[in-house]
């Protein structure tokens, strides 16, 4: 299981596109477990993606925004990043 990221955990950012993210995946009626697989993620590490306690690489973003169905542009533009 991944570790939360010591220095970025729970920064206001991050927490804002982990909630952004938990908000796409619900209106898609979808699993955390579907899209972390379909992102090609551990389903743990997706959990703590959306609760803000990981620092996703840009392309770890990318494929989780891709499998939203949504550019990774919008994420965080939702999440006022």
């Amino acid at each position: 299981m991944a570790k939360p990221s010591l220095s970025y955990a729970g920064d206001p950012k991050l927490c804002a596109l982990g909630s952004v993210i938990r908000a796409r995946r619900m209106e898609l009626e979808m699993s955390q477990e579907a899209l972390a697989s379909n992102s090609g993620v551990d389903r743990s590490y997706m959990g703590g993606l959306e609760r803000g306690e990981h620092n996703p690489t840009l392309m770890t973003l990318i494929r989780v925004a891709s499998a939203l169905g949504t550019p990774a542009s919008e994420l965080l533009k939702s999440a006022d990043i």
